[in-house]
């Protein structure tokens, strides 16, 4: 016995070995690929569209002022400032958007640091600058003329067209174009005007509102289809809803898509929120922002990882995203989607752009007999969605997360459930008792032989029983 545990531990050591000497090499090549890309897109993008569109292989200003928006720097930090009738807002954009340096320079840096400290005698020189504690105000009030001059420099810029060239262009994609009405595309299914209360879901990333209404619509009883209105939201930037080439997709034009959409068109009074992954994100956002309307919080394997201290928040979680590995599998394309812009954008060229193409081979293939609703959802986005909402979202809110995990756990009276399946190898199953450990409260239910799809897809009419039961004992409190 001691001898196999032995075997087990030196094979496990060289794989481990083996995975990190493979990854390096990978990763190497993929950096080239990534910056012979850019300059690829930038000819193609000119031939085509007569200019192109700068990336953040240059520089953050570029290509953030590039659509349109104003970059300003406030306690060391990246922020657009959003214009209002009479305010000016500073809303954060996370660094991992230009800040995702080569493997190569990594590692060079590393040995640099190694060797600094080896010199100093073990001395860490920290060179920081200190901030008077307090509350910081993202908005102020201005002169209103200041507010017309900067909103005429801003549309006066050059948006690029809709669509772009490298995106697709059915009706299915670009349906909110044919739209006079400027809010995302809602699933409503239910009592109108008699319904008891609301639920509001929010699919993942890459995803969309059909993960919920092909899964759990069909399968809630009589009682709570005529008790409950649901209503699926197709994400800013997914599905059937818009998809603006010049946003950067932050969590306030999220969150604000989100209330515009479903709050404020469906009249929304009291609710209870039901996120996936990505979800749980805007799902914190939005109970914090309407403590006294929610009921429940049903979280399925949010992505939260706490940030040790002295750590940089969004540079920590896109490393803990994304590691830079060839294995597991899922480590590999996450690490493709966070870290390279220009690969990513070819992926979304082949697949997206032709996903009518891909859904026919899929169901001659399959003679058609299974659904394809996931490869829908997975198909209907565009780059510049799926590449802002990635960073902007997932590490961006790195910074945020403890703040509203905090504030749900003392002013959010509503019931927490957390869902997670035992072999999810996108999201860690730890992630979600990390969410308990800052939400004493909150139940944790750890799904057997489930991963990151399947904790719904399989087991749908399971949830739903589940949820119901949720809604009825949060309803009942």
């Amino acid at each position: 016995m001691d001898v196999m545990c032995k075997i087990r531990s030196v094979l496990t050591l060289i794989g481990g070995v083996l995975n990190k000497a493979v990854s390096f090499i990978v990763f190497c090549i993929l950096d080239l690929v990534d910056f012979i890309l850019c300059f690829v897109y930038k000819v193609i993008d000119f031939c085509i569209e007569a200019e192109w569109k700068p990336c953040y292989c240059s520089s953050a200003k570029e290509a953030i002022t590039g659509s349109g928006k104003i970059l300003v720097s406030e306690q060391g930090e990246s922020k657009i400032v959003c214009l209002t009738p009479s305010k000016l807002q500073l809303e954060d954009i996370s660094d991992t958007l230009y800040s995702r340096p080569s493997l190569v320079t990594e590692v060079s840096k590393l040995t640099v640091n190694e060797l600094k400290k080896l010199k100093l005698d073990g001395t860490i020189i920290q060179s920081c600058e200190k901030i008077k504690k307090g509350t910081v105000r993202s908005t102020f009030t201005i002169n209103s003329t200041i507010v017309e001059m900067l909103q005429g420099k801003m549309v006066g810029q050059q948006l690029h067209p809709i669509p772009r060239w490298s995106d697709c262009d059915c009706k299915l994609c670009n349906s909110w174009t044919s739209s006079s009405k400027d809010t995302l595309f809602v699933k409503a299914q239910g009592p109108k005007d008699k319904a008891r209360e609301d639920v509001l879901f929010i699919h993942g990333f890459i995803s969309s509102s059909a993960f919920w209404t092909e899964t759990l619509f069909p399968n809630f009883s009589s009682t709570a289809k005529s008790t409950y209105r649901l209503l699926a939201v197709d994400l800013l930037g997914f599905g059937r809803s818009p998809k603006p080439t010049d946003s950067l997709y932050t969590l306030r034009e999220h969150v604000d898509m989100i209330e515009k959409s479903v709050l404020e068109a469906y009249k929304v009074k009291s609710f209870h929120i039901v996120a996936h992954s990505l979800g749980c994100i805007l799902a914190l956002a939005i109970a914090v922002k309407h403590p006294g309307s929610v009921k429940s919080l049903t979280l399925l394997a949010p992505p939260y990882y706490p940030v040790p201290k002295g750590e940089p928040p969004t540079q920590y979680v896109m490393r803990k995203v994304a590691p830079r590995r060839v294995w597991p599998v899922m480590a590999f394309c996450a690490s493709i989607g966070c870290w390279y812009e220009h690969i990513t954008r070819t992926v979304c060229l082949v697949i997206c752009k032709n996903h009518r193409l891909w859904e026919f081979l899929t169901k001659l293939i399959t003679r058609n007999r299974i659904r394809t609703f996931l490869l829908e959802g997975f198909f209907c986005h565009t780059h510049n969605a799926a590449w802002h909402t990635l960073h902007n979202i997932i590490c961006g809110t790195a910074s945020k997360l403890d703040r509203y995990l905090d504030a749900v756990r003392d002013r959010v009276k509503c019931d927490v459930t957390i869902f997670h399946g035992k072999d999810d190898e996108v999201i860690p199953l730890e992630c979600s008792y990390d969410v308990q450990r800052r939400i004493p409260r909150a139940r944790v239910k750890a799904v057997e032989n489930k991963d990151h799809i399947t904790i719904v897809v399989g087991r749908q009419e399971a949830f739903a029983r589940e949820l119901e039961e949720i809604w009825k004992r949060s309803s009942s409190d």
